[in-house]
């Protein structure tokens, strides 16, 4: 692969853009198509992309390098063109691995969550701290307003997707595992055993001079063989702990021990127990990689999160709205117990359930992972170009949850704006709404917003 021309199938998602962004940087030629105009496609065509709305045969440049990801179907019209015009065509990962090897220490962060945390906040106090990392991250870093960069700097960030396998390609200088757990159950067949596989292979074409950051409370994580491992835990032995740790309601403190000794103190503004094992897993990292730990350390108390992860959107009337990209039961659970600290308040979670296999193959889980909240909504299926399955709805799932447990829930048909509109006369001071899902419920605050704004209107 050279660095000269590429041409992107659906350019404005945040991960293709992110590469589409860091190849502009580097004098590449990019260019692409989306069905849509976006944030991303903006940001893009000001660097120097060419960008078309809608996916045509004639957008196909006769001499890039196509760029498409998993989601990318074989009868989209641009990919046939280009394999008519015999152009190579690869998968993002291709160009993920790609740039990897471009001469810089490489720092990686995978597992089925926390990677989009834990790479952006580790890229996040690089860049604060001044060592001008290069990174590409799977979601806008809010404080730096990007989500990815090409510097002259020693290091280069990036999240590892496991979701179709692709992860072998990779071969980082140190990667974290956060965790591992049965997950994207419509390429792994056989659940966490084809997951472990798949990451045993991804070890084994690893360099022998690599690290691998395993976290030990995990029971797939930990599972993990292999002779060039290092862990880090809260509840059990490990290379890296994290101990006397103190939440409260606008921090959270630790101090973080290094094969029994004392290594440093820690403090972060990000919510709930999940993101003390995020940010002991990058301090983990960036201390096997040599860096300057005091140099960073003061900055992990300033960031305050990527979006989507728990992110307040707006605020009226006493009501407060949460977005949250939490798609799986672990998620939802880690999101959920963010809220524990809001004492007298009516929490109500808003779930968009993403894609029918995920939603067939943990339904039980789900069922089980909204403890904690006062009400639970459940929306239309995000199918994510997936194909129905009989009997596996939103609708089948609210019944069952009604019948199966004590918080009260409701299912709300139709689209994001009409499910703001069956909300919105619900909503009391002092309730707070978290919107959960990988899909369109991320537009429900902004619905509610407008229609708030619309009814102040009407009554003025």
């Amino acid at each position: 692969m050279d660095k000269k021309k590429y041409y992107f199938i659906a350019i404005g998602g945040v991960g293709m853009s992110g590469l589409a962004k860091y190849l502009l940087e580097n004098g590449c030629e990019v260019s692409g198509s989306d069905i849509c105009d976006s944030k991303y496609v903006d940001k893009l065509r000001k660097l120097g992309a060419v960008v078309h709305i809608g996916h045509k045969a004639d957008n196909v440049p006769d001499d890039a390098v196509v760029v498409a990801s998993t989601a990318i179907r074989e009868d989209n019209p641009e990919i046939i063109r280009a394999k008519e015009l015999g152009l190579k065509i690869y998968h993002r990962s291709d160009v993920l691995a790609e740039i990897s090897r471009w001469g810089k220490f490489f720092l990686g962060f995978s597992g089925t969550h926390g990677k989009t945390t834990t790479s952006g906040l580790c890229s996040y106090v690089l860049e604060k701290a001044g060592y001008k990392p290069s990174f590409v991250v799977g979601g806008i870093i809010p404080e730096l307003g990007i989500n990815a960069q090409s510097t002259d700097g020693k290091y280069f960030v990036a999240e590892l997707d496991e979701s179709d396998g692709t992860i072998v390609k990779y071969k980082p200088n140190i990667c974290v595992v956060n965790n591992l757990e049965a997950d994207h159950l419509d390429f792994y067949k056989d659940g966490l055993k084809s997951i472990l596989s798949t990451f045993e292979k991804f070890i084994s074409n690893m360099d022998k001079d690599s690290i691998l950051l395993i976290n030990n409370d995990c029971k797939g994580a930990s599972s993990l063989t292999s002779h060039k491992s290092m862990s880090f835990a809260l509840n059990s032995e490990a290379d890296y702990t994290a101990k006397n740790i103190n939440f409260t309601p606008d921090y959270t403190s630790f101090d973080v021990y290094y094969k029994g000794k004392y290594l440093t103190d820690l403090k972060i503004i990000l919510r709930g127990k999940h993101n003390v094992y995020n940010a002991l897993s990058v301090l983990a990292s960036l201390h096997q990689a040599g860096v300057d730990i005091e140099k960073v350390k003061e900055h992990f108390a300033t960031f305050s999160g990527m979006g989507r992860r728990f992110q307040k959107v707006g605020e009226f009337d006493g009501i407060t709205l949460y977005d949250d990209y939490a798609h799986h039961p672990t998620e939802i659970k880690a999101t959920l117990s963010s809220t524990a600290g809001m004492k007298d308040k009516h929490v109500i979670a808003v779930f968009q359930p993403h894609r029918y296999t995920r939603l067939k193959n943990l339904w039980n889980e789900f069922l089980n992972a909204f403890e904690g909240v006062d009400k639970v909504i459940i929306t239309d299926v995000y199918a994510a170009s997936e194909d129905s399955i009989e009997g596996i709805n939103s609708k089948n799932f609210a019944a069952d949850f009604k019948a199966k447990s004590n918080i009260p829930c409701e299912y709300f048909s139709g689209s994001m704006r009409e499910v703001a509109e069956k909300l919105l006369p619900e909503l009391k001071p002092d309730d707070v709404v978290i919107g959960l899902g990988a899909g369109t419920i991320t537009n429900l605050s902004k619905e509610l917003l407008s229609l708030k704004d619309e009814v102040v209107k009407i009554a003025g």
